[in-house]
């Protein structure tokens, strides 16, 4: 597996106690010294099974053959790429036949949601006009439609297989807020999953996993 903009390893790492072989690419030295950390607080079996590259994934045929990876992920990354495609069509290079692009990117067309809700009027209609926006680092972004991204994938011989909204109810939420109980988060992430994979709640939500298969 290809993990592009890894940061801290969270996915990544969990990936590798899964049993997968894991390589993270990631560009900013900071995230690499953080991922370096926590694969080495890791039992030596999963050390081995995790390897960090440094490099910016537009470029990830500089680093690796066509076809090296059965799985790439590239999730919450192309946010910050001014133009998606050429990223999309380096990591479909490096996927093998068959395998998987999984995706994770802001939705545009729900752009306006966060900020309505909140009562930001000046921000939501301007999210109508444009799919720019500030996020919660009060970094600069930009969000991505999932008509456009099926396209692409169907263009450069990846085309989407599936496709999930995630955060539906949730987006909301404080990021330092406390967990709910056990008991009430088993039913949050029930009616996150249910509604992230049904119309018309998944179009709406605050971002999309989109999933292409090399090959079709």
């Amino acid at each position: 597996m290809l993990d592009v903009g890894p940061g801290r390893g969270t996915q990544a790492v969990r990936l590798a106690r899964a049993g997968h072989e894991v390589t993270g690419l990631e560009r900013d030295p900071a995230m690499i010294t953080a991922l370096q950390r926590a694969v080495a607080a890791e039992p030596p079996g999963i050390q081995e099974r995790m390897r960090v590259v440094r490099g910016d994934g537009r470029e990830a045929g500089a680093h690796f053959p066509p076809g090296a990876f059965d799985v790439v992920l590239c999730h919450g990354v192309l946010t910050y790429v001014p133009d998606p495609d050429p990223m999309i069509a380096a990591l479909a290079r490096v996927l093998a036949p068959g395998g998987l692009l999984s995706l994770l990117v802001r939705n545009a067309d729900a752009l306006a949601l966060r900020p309505g809700l909140a009562g930001d009027w000046d921000t939501a209609l301007a999210a109508f006009d444009s799919p720019h926006y500030t996020d919660r680092l009060g970094l600069a972004a930009r969000a991505d439609r999932r008509e456009a991204l099926t396209a692409t994938l169907t263009g450069i011989g990846t085309p989407l297989r599936a496709w999930y909204g995630v955060r539906v109810f949730t987006d909301l939420a404080p990021d330092d807020g406390p967990a709910p109980a056990a008991d009430g988060l088993d039913r949050l992430l029930a009616a996150e999953e249910r509604a992230g994979r049904t119309d018309p709640y998944r179009a709406v939500a605050a971002l999309l996993h989109l999933c292409g298969v090399r090959g079709g």
